[in-house]
């Protein structure tokens, strides 16, 4: 299964990645999904896998797409064609943003056989319409509700994926999940607790809480609690909860009770992954974001101030139209002043539809790459940087496959012994080896 978790040897924390597609075999006469896209995607993809299972469709091969930038489609859109070449008897079923947004493009494909949009994916009716309508697509912004939706188990056993929140009420320039994914909406705090007291039952040591904007959690709940006050009761609630992690946080979002978690709470990891987006100001407001330069810094100083070992992780859009190379600079020198280490880069992709796209003055494809390569060269330098300061420390790592783990602030860990997945071990770090530290395990 291509999936959204954990992407590479310098894993970039919740990154919309564009993942080749694999020929599926389809032996175990069981769905197989295919997943584009955030680590959102990665979890309601195992709950499209229980659902398809209990329908008998384990001839089906389900695409769950991405539609943050033109590639990602383009490559869903190959794997398809290639699955059906490969699998001419399989049921090939598409659903996630891109399907959500343009249903009618995927319908037109005589490779496809059904289209279920975002909403109706996670639902168990949708999977048992057999030979139904071959678009199964509402209107995502009248959904008010996101269901609380349990995994009984991940292939990877390392760390376990809870959606807490969807949507997203804002309207970025350059952004089209918001049509794909609706408005914001949050999962009540006493189902999240329910769900994460049966997977730490089931063994897992660390639970990552994901969401489209979760940092927008709470508002559309009674009482209106607010994301910190959401992690602070689940954390009492289940006390045997070794490790919580987040994914993306906005920087302006992120409440007063959040930062008594991080100031207090051993529990949750010292890693934050921000939506930065770019460093310059004037970017920032024609990208209608709600955060300056300023408040990056400020984040990250009040962040470190409260949890020394605190690392971020950034994403960082290159080449967004009007962007000129002063203004460049100033997203590489952000990079640098807040000393972000897992840089998720992105070269801007227009999207039909957005604000951005409709701006004249647009940056050549060349450039936009030229500088998204730099700011990843940069970002290499940061994470070598941070893997050199960690030599000599003793961390908690959580074993993802064989003798590769994560620490709590998210460097990779190359371990002395092979241990099973999910395994939480204290290590002592005594060297750096391409990319990735070397410890001894003293537990």
């Amino acid at each position: 299964m291509a999936t959204g978790q954990e992407v590479s040897s310098r894993i970039k924390f919740a990154r919309f990645f564009k993942r080749l597609y694999k020929p599926p075999t389809m032996s175990k006469n069981e769905p197989e999904i295919v997943t584009f896209g955030c680590r959102l995607n990665a979890y309601e993809s195992e709950v499209m896998r229980g659902h398809a299972q209990a329908a008998g469709l384990g001839d089906a091969i389900i695409f769950n797409t991405c539609a943050v930038t033109k590639e990602a489609e383009r490559q869903a859109r190959q794997a398809i064609r290639r699955a059906r070449r490969d699998n001419p008897q399989a049921r090939i079923i598409v659903t996630g943003c891109s399907a959500q947004i343009d249903p009618q493009s995927y319908a037109q494909m005589g490779e496809v056989d059904q289209i279920i949009g975002n909403d109706l994916k996670l639902k168990a009716e949708s999977w048992q319409s057999g030979g139904g309508d071959k678009i199964l697509v509402n209107d995502i912004m009248t959904v008010r509700e996101t269901a609380g939706h349990l995994i009984e188990g991940f292939e990877d056993r390392s760390r376990a994926f809870l959606q807490v929140q969807n949507g997203c009420d804002h309207r970025c320039t350059f952004c089209i999940i918001p049509y794909g994914r609706g408005n914001s909406r949050s999962v009540p705090i006493g189902v999240i607790a329910d769900q994460v007291r049966k997977l730490v039952e089931q063994g897992y040591n660390e639970i990552v809480f994901t969401g489209v904007d979760v940092t927008s959690y709470g508002p559309d709940l009674p009482g209106k609690p607010r994301l910190g006050q959401m992690i602070r009761r689940v954390l009492a609630l289940v006390p045997e909860l070794k490790r919580l992690r987040l994914s993306s946080l906005d920087p302006v979002e992120i409440d007063e009770d959040m930062w008594r978690l991080i100031a207090e709470e051993p529990r949750l990891c010292p890693h934050l992954h921000l939506s930065v987006q770019a460093g310059d100001d004037l970017i920032l407001k024609r990208m209608k974001r709600r955060h300056l330069r300023a408040d990056v810094i400020d984040v990250c100083k009040r962040a470190r101030d409260l949890r020394p070992d605190m690392a971020f992780g950034a994403d960082i859009i290159a080449g967004f139209p009007t962007e000129t190379d002063d203004m460049f600079e100033n997203s590489l020198r952000l990079v640098e002043e807040c000393d972000l280490t897992y840089l998720h880069v992105f070269p801007y992709s227009e999207r039909e539809g957005t604000p951005a796209a409709r701006i004249p003055d647009q940056i050549p494809v060349a450039v936009r790459k030229e500088r998204a390569a730099r700011l990843r060269a940069l970002g290499e330098g940061q994470l070598e940087k941070l893997l050199r300061a960690q030599i000599g420390k003793d961390l908690q790592v959580v074993v993802e496959k064989g003798n590769i783990g994560r620490a709590e602030n998210f460097v990779p860990v190359r371990l002395d012994r092979d241990l099973s997945p999910g395994t939480l071990v204290l290590a002592h770090v005594f060297d750096v080896d391409q990319g990735v530290l070397l410890g001894q395990s003293l537990s």
